[in-house]
């Protein structure tokens, strides 16, 4: 009886047919979308299939395709592929059920339309393929097939959704409407606890299925619904895995977006290596004291969040030449009472589980000095990360690099301030001792170099720097991917507390990100933690250990590179701070295989060296061109090769609609240029507003299309809408600095009030307390020195109106003010003082000298003995004589 009924049902609908000479497009969109409808329920139950279950210990196969019933998505409706299509026979008699009930329904809707009549504009809208030329040409194009028979006389480009007539005229094994195929190379289970297990054992696997069904985006895509497994409790332990699937091949059609589901769980557990980085000039001493003493209590702390912890430590100072350290010879040996002879960089223990030795090589480790307040900490990161045998990094590990310091950081170009101008090559330079050997013959590494190593190696930075330096390497945090910065107190007490947090913070979220090329597109769509529909986020916070996140990644080739061999990329999409990656092997469906050598290829053949364009008849020797649906289509000419909607378009307009369109090529309107009218030809947009010379691009760059390209003159760039910037060019501190002088300070070439306001229109300076630089808004840093010896800085840049802007420090730092009469006054003073002590003292030493001879005089004196007698030449003055005859008395 159904069948009778649908018989009827089908002789009424060519009387229809017959009546109203053709359906609609709007009843053929109809009958695909229920078409369309009808596979979705097949499909459906193809994927309630259970997966297959290689927990016996069978072996996986190498790649699992996906279904080709799967892959066949509601992109290409009614799509044919020659040999590769899928046979209808497939279906069995289920099929035929539903084609049945779908030709019922599509008639029923056509009879309820038949009293009604067609609307005035088609529903179709623009049919893109009509103007492609070439199969490659048309499969560039979102959901366009096209027909290689030698012998058609229909557009070879169309939609098989919407061309029905060409679809069923053209032969099946003709038809070239590439699928995408997906397929998945490894896809070995998430940990769920503690480590992976392996298939065997009796462990179990619960099936966790990743449906988007829900998610929804205003352009066609293709899907694809994955099935993942939990790794089971088996007793082999193996590496943790936190990426589902780890390997995936992709045949992808241009401008054709797929969404593509995986997975990340953060294993429980999960080994953590973490190297201490420390600055140990002078000023650090107290902090290295004090981490010594907080060696046992950190590593008791990370040992209560993973069993699996290895610990490292290391320090620097910096580059040991002029201007950074003092090369005097004594000073090279011993910079500071009780220092080590400075260095660049030295790896003092290498990561290990025997922690119960870092305490005592912190405490030992000495301290150096150095003059410049900028360390040589890049060096030190820099080697601590490409040298991952040295310092024992492991594969299957988060990688944490606490960099502790108390002053800012050196980076490229600042080492031609010691004569050093070989860049950084990257590479490691650690002698058999663990020291930087390439110190003083390497500039410093670049934010940027550092920034890629950090990302080759999925490597955390952790800045632990005082509250003077956190604003700085905040801003450090944006330019260094997955880094954090946490505010360390003078002492070094709170590291514990700060390592453990800044761990926290990292562990608990997951960022994904790519290394797909410029020709590729990848957006990033999930709904963490939430049970909504998925929205376009590539990270997720709030995450605990052994939760699962599932993503979906919108992969889309924007256009076909030049170069045949780039056609085939592989990138990878990894969570950051992670060495696990999902690899992508890319394979762009940029051309049909009609075109390619040896298949179905005729050089020169006459079925397309004609001179005819297959857009008319000939009749009696004359071209009757093809009139269009659109009666604003319109194609003429004597062979009928011209056209006017072919012509190259901007946004979708035809002509950027300011031009018409004559046989392919664009005829612009006044005021307008370029291959589709896109361009204005007056270059009024390339003079920036206020300047009255009327020059382009402020005469540092080219108006090419109303737009500003801008030159660049060896190191010198100049940038910004009117390449009015230029933030590498020296001079324009130096032109800024009288202006800044005498408005903020009333010093300088202008420092004569009405001088000032006669030179210094451009620009009023902003009083700041300190100068903070903005670098997001390319702001440049200026300094300067007064004729007082007084250092004052500045910023300049430009804003959106591309007006002059400075913000300049409201007080210069001006060393203390000397009083010189008070100094010459204390000299003579001091001079008159030191004479008078010296006299005193010189009259002190010669009096205590003669006492001490005096006395000496006066004991000899005493101790001498003198015999009694009478001087021989003495005369008496009285002489008596006896006469010996003198008898008297």
């Amino acid at each position: 009886m159904l069948v009778n009924r649908l018989k009827q049902l089908m002789e009424q609908k060519h009387r229809v047919v017959e009546q109203e000479h053709e359906i609609t497009d709007e009843q053929i969109e109809i009958q695909a979308l229920l078409e369309a409808k009808a596979r979705e329920r097949e499909r459906a139950m193809l994927v309630e299939q259970p997966p297959p279950d290689y927990s016996s210990g069978e072996a996986e196969p190498e790649a699992l395709p996906v279904p080709a019933a799967m892959i066949h998505d509601h992109q290409h409706p009614g799509k044919r592929q020659g040999v590769n299509a899928v046979s209808c026979e497939m279906f069995g008699s289920s099929r035929w059920i539903l084609v049945l009930g779908v030709l019922a329904t599509s008639l029923s809707a056509l009879f309820a339309q038949a009293n009604y009549p067609p609307p005035p504009e088609r529903l179709t809208g623009m049919n893109p393929c009509i103007s492609k030329q070439t199969c490659h040409e048309c499969i560039q194009t979102p959901h366009c097939a096209w027909c290689a028979a030698p012998k058609f006389s229909e557009k070879r480009c169309f939609l098989p959704n919407i061309n029905t007539k060409i679809f069923a005229t053209c032969p099946p094994e003709y038809t070239w409407n590439p699928d995408n195929v997906f397929s998945m190379l490894r896809h070995r289970n998430l940990t769920k606890g503690g480590y992976a297990t392996g298939g065997g054992g009796g462990g179990g696997y619960g099936s966790i299925e990743s449906s988007y069904s829900n998610f929804s985006s205003s352009s066609s895509s293709s899907s694809h619904s994955h099935k993942e497994s939990w790794g089971g409790s088996g007793s082999r332990r193996q590496e943790a895995v936190q990426m589902w699937p780890q390997e995936v091949n992709l045949k992808l059609r241009i401008n054709e977006a797929y969404r593509m589901s995986f997975a990340y769980s953060q294993a429980e557990d999960y080994p953590v290596d973490l190297y201490y980085l420390m600055d140990l000039s002078k000023s650090m001493e107290d902090d290295k004291k004090k981490l010594s003493d907080l060696g046992q209590l950190l590593v008791e702390s990370m040992s209560k969040i993973t069993s699996n912890f290895r610990l490292g430590f290391g320090s620097f100072v910096d580059k040991v030449v002029m201007p950074y350290v003092n090369t005097v010879p004594k000073s090279l040996i011993e910079p500071c009472d009780g220092c080590a002879a400075p260095y660049g960089y030295k790896n003092i223990m290498r990561l290990s589980q025997d922690t119960s030795k870092f305490a005592g090589l912190v405490r030992n480790a000495s301290v150096s000095g150095n003059l410049d307040a900028p360390e040589g900490g890049f060096d030190a990161i820099m080697q601590a990360i490409v040298c991952r045998n040295q310092i024992g990094w492991r594969e299957k590990a988060r990688r944490l690099l606490v960099f502790s310091t108390d002053a800012g950081f050196h980076y490229a170009g600042d080492g031609k301030l010691g004569g050093i101008i070989k860049p950084n090559d990257g590479l490691c330079h650690l002698d058999i001792g663990g020291t930087y050997t390439h110190s003083s013959l390497q500039d410093y590494p670049s934010i940027s170099q550092i920034n890629l190593k950090v990302k080759q190696n999925a490597i955390n930075i952790i800045w632990a720097v005082t509250e003077e330096q956190i604003n700085v390497y905040k801003r450090l945090t944006k330019q260094v991917e997955g880094s954090f910065a946490g505010k360390l107190s003078d002492d070094s007490s709170n590291v514990v507390e700060l390592i453990r947090e800044q761990y926290d913070a990292i562990s608990s979220s997951v960022e994904m990100k790519d290394t797909a090329s410029s020709a590729i597109k990848v957006k990033y769509f999930s709904s963490c933690l939430g049970t909504g529909p998925a929205v376009e986020t590539s990270k997720c916070d709030g995450l605990k250990v052994g939760t699962k996140v599932e993503f979906i990644a919108e992969i889309e080739v924007t256009s076909c590179p030049a170069n045949r061999s780039e056609w085939k990329q592989k990138f990878d999409i990894y969570p950051v701070g992670i060495n696990e990656t999902l690899t992508v092997n890319l394979e762009m469906l940029c051309d049909c295989e009609c075109e390619r050598q040896g298949h179905m290829y005729e050089e020169h053949s006459p079925e397309c060296n004609g001179v005819g364009t297959l857009n008319g008849t000939c009749a009696c020797g004359q071209c009757e061109c093809e009139e269009r649906e659109n009666p604003d289509e319109i194609i003429s000419g004597y062979f009928c090769e011209c056209d006017n909607f072919s012509c190259d378009r901007d946004q979708g307009k035809l002509c950027s609609d300011h031009g018409t369109c004559q046989c392919g090529q664009c005829v612009c309107n006044s005021g307008w240029t370029g291959p589709s009218c896109n361009c204005r030809s007056s270059n009024d947009s390339c003079i920036a507003p206020g300047t009255t010379n009327g020059v382009l691009c402020s005469g540092h760059g080219d108006c090419s299309c109303g737009e500003c390209i801008c030159h660049e003159e060896g190191s010198i760039r100049y940038s910004g809408k009117h390449c009015n910037k230029c933030p590498t060019c020296p001079s324009r501190c130096e032109e800024l600095k009288p202006c800044v002088q005498c408005q903020m300070y009333g010093t300088g070439n202008y420092s004569d009030p009405e001088e000032c306001a006669r030179n210094c229109k451009e620009f009023v300076p902003e009083g700041v307390e300190t100068v903070i630089v903005d670098v997001d808004n390319d702001e440049v840093p200026c300094f300067g020195t007064d004729e007082d010896d007084c250092k004052y800085n500045f910023v300049y840049y430009y804003n959106e109106t591309n007006c002059l802007q400075v913000r300049a420090q409201n007080d210069r730092e001006c060393p203390p003010q000397v009083y010189m009469l008070g100094i010459v006054l204390g000299v003579i003073a001091a001079v008159v003082l030191i004479g008078l002590a010296l006299l005193l003292l010189w009259k002190l030493l010669t009096t205590i000298h003669d006492r001490r001879e005096f006395a000496r005089f006066e004991k000899e004196r005493m101790m001498a003995k003198w015999d009694t007698g009478e001087n021989p030449i003495y005369k008496q003055a009285t002489s008596t004589f006896k006469n010996p005859t003198y008898a008297g008395k």
